[in-house]
């Protein structure tokens, strides 16, 4: 998360995958291959990218994040 603009989080469960988008406005997914199956890898991917963001409380928190980076 040291690219201005990448957003990236480490997930290894559709709840986690959802959240991200959801609270945190993450634009990279990143599943590890030895901890995910196949099958969950694509639950994950379809969870993620079936999720937005919800703004509200979390803008707060994602602006402050993104104001850290040149």
């Amino acid at each position: 998360n040291k690219v201005p603009g990448v957003r990236a989080a480490v997930v290894s469960d559709t709840f986690s995958a959802r959240s991200t988008r959801q609270h945190n406005d993450c634009n990279v997914l990143c599943i590890g291959e030895r901890v995910v199956g196949g099958g969950l890898a694509l639950d994950i991917v379809d969870a993620w990218l079936g999720a937005a963001f919800e703004g509200g409380r979390h803008a707060a928190r994602v602006a402050k994040r993104d104001a850290l980076l040149p």
